[in-house]
């Protein structure tokens, strides 16, 4: 049976990627479609969004290996495309010999101040031969990760495979303390990827309350936590356009506005992440 081509793109990736699979964390979109199939994952009647981006999330360091996963991800056919004036530059990691659109970007965690003594923006570091974007609370996305299988068959695999994926805990409080930083159609759909996580682990909230209080809160400053804690009123109190777009977005489930906004602070109430 075929692939469909964005399945396919990211089993390259994952066949690419095999030697480190221990140590990299799929985040972003795909971590949210794969939460789908843990099993702690509740069976819901609406597929996970689609998205034709892999983003993978890097320790800020790796041992040297050969090959590099730069050299791994040309030998299974990806290709660079740079973009912007940064030193590296930002990069996408394109399959050359697909037209599917998907591609993989790389992420790391951007610790200390945002530029160097130079005054040089610290926007990319290389590592392990990719040029990867350092952004703001990606550790919350590396930090304890969970694990789901993928299946030889839903997959075109040879064997099963064992993948990271952002722990989801961390992947909604990354989402939350972004949110005021990103563009409006950016936070639409991160409501709804907050929406729709809450919904997939609906049945496991006890779970996701220990997540919070033993693992994710602990490694957090004050201020952060206070950011996350309070988000039921300053994102989820009273209703706006966002979540107006965050409804909009999956239009074919007809989700309503109303019922996106309690949801979401009912869920982040459930297990602690708000007040």
């Amino acid at each position: 049976m075929a692939l469909a081509p964005d399945i396919e793109g990211f089993s390259r990736l994952i066949t690419a990627l095999d030697p480190w699979l221990d140590r990299v964390v799929i985040v972003g979109g795909w971590a949210h479609r794969l939460y789908h199939l843990h099993p702690a994952a509740q069976k819901l009647d609406f597929a996970p969004l689609m998205t034709l981006d892999a983003d993978v999330a890097l320790p800020q360091t790796l041992p040297p290996q050969t090959p590099t996963i730069r050299e791994a991800l040309v030998a299974h056919g990806f290709q660079e495309e740079f973009r912007g004036d940064g030193t590296p530059p930002a990069t996408l990691y394109h399959l050359a010999d697909s037209d599917s659109g998907f591609y993989a970007e790389f992420l790391t965690p951007l610790t200390g101040g945002e530029y160097t003594r130079s005054g040089r923006r610290k926007a990319t570091a290389q590592i392990a031969g990719v040029n990867s974007q350092q952004l703001r609370f990606i550790e919350l996305l590396l930090n304890d990760p969970w694990t789901v299988e993928l299946s030889t068959d839903d997959f075109g695999l040879a064997a099963p495979k064992a993948v990271r994926v952002a722990n989801p805990i961390g992947f909604l409080a990354q989402k939350l303390l972004i949110h005021r930083k990103r563009s409006a159609d950016d936070q639409a759909k991160d409501i709804l990827y907050i929406h729709d996580t809450l919904q997939v682990f609906g049945a496991r909230f006890d779970d996701l309350r220990i997540e919070w209080t033993v693992r994710v809160r602990p490694s957090l400053h004050r201020k952060a936590v206070k950011e996350i804690e309070t988000a039921s009123d300053w994102l989820f109190g009273e209703m706006t356009d966002v979540i107006r777009e965050a409804a909009g977005i999956a239009a074919d489930r007809r989700l309503r506005p109303e019922g996106v906004r309690e949801s979401c602070r009912y869920g982040l109430q459930q297990i602690s992440l708000t007040d």
